[in-house]
């Protein structure tokens, strides 16, 4: 068994859950622990059973409930130095014994999962995203990324199912009310992914074994869940994929989605 389910999405809140038979992890728990602990009931998950909570970077929309949950539930959790130091009021709430730091050089195991961290470009301290392997089968989850590098995409070739960031359409960020500034940042090389670079990163990796894609992070004002999907699949069409090719989806921002099974 190997499964993933998005529980929220989006610059408002980001929390996913990744089971094996085994194990049960969430990668970062950026909505409040309620909603968290809510949202893992509603697909019959206790939050007591969960064995490590994964940090991808220390913005508020990943790690809102992080050293509550860790502290309240006894959750040990799996950073980098530099993210760790950059949360200090999340920091100050986990126990010693649950932090668990890590770096991109050294692959580490949570129960029967194998977990690949990797740099990504994106303004925080040190933010990453994550392979995660279960027996024979990989999983990626990349979100808040810049652009997109050759270091990049080679991490993400031959994943099974991947949760990618597809943040903003352009055309719709040039006319948001957001100031200038912003604006900058969200495209810029350490903002995050459109839709557009999701679709041909997405058209190159199917060739690598890529049959599942849920798109996440998007922006509630700079994007629509079917445009993403839209712009995605005509990506892979122009790359003469068929439209069979890959069972794409859009991660929903204030509910969980269907559990997915990773074949």
């Amino acid at each position: 068994m190997f499964k993933f389910c998005s529980l929220y999405s989006g610059s408002s809140g980001n929390s996913l859950f990744v089971e094996s038979n085994k194990t049960k992890i969430l990668v970062d728990c950026g909505e409040s622990a309620k909603k968290i602990i809510n949202s893992l009931s509603d697909i019959d998950i206790d939050i007591n059973d969960i064995d490590a909570i994964l940090v991808t970077h220390e913005h508020i929309d990943h790690v809102k409930s992080l050293g509550t949950l860790s502290k309240k539930y006894n959750i040990p959790i799996y950073t980098n130095l530099e993210t760790l130091e950059a949360m200090p009021e999340q920091m100050n709430k986990i126990e010693s014994n649950n932090i668990n730091l890590f770096d991109f050089s050294k692959d580490f195991e949570i129960g029967d999962l194998l977990i690949h961290p990797f740099s990504i470009p994106h303004d925080a301290a040190n933010p990453c995203a994550f392979n995660i392997f279960h027996k024979n089968k990989k999983m990626s989850i990349a979100t808040d990324i810049g652009h997109l590098t050759p270091e990049i995409i080679s991490n993400l070739e031959k994943s099974k199912f991947m949760l990618l960031e597809a943040n903003y359409d352009p055309n719709i960020l040039k006319c948001s009310p957001y100031p200038y500034h912003l604006k900058e940042r969200i495209s810029g090389p350490l903002g995050h992914l459109s839709n557009n670079m999701a679709g041909q990163a997405i058209s190159h990796l199917i060739n690598t074994g890529l049959n599942t894609v849920m798109l996440g992070h998007l922006s509630k004002e700079n994007n629509f869940p079917e445009l993403a999907y839209k712009t995605v699949m005509e990506e892979v069409l122009e790359k003469d994929l068929p439209e069979n090719s890959i069972k794409l989806s859009v991660a929903t921002r204030f509910n969980h989605t269907p559990l997915i099974d990773i074949i």
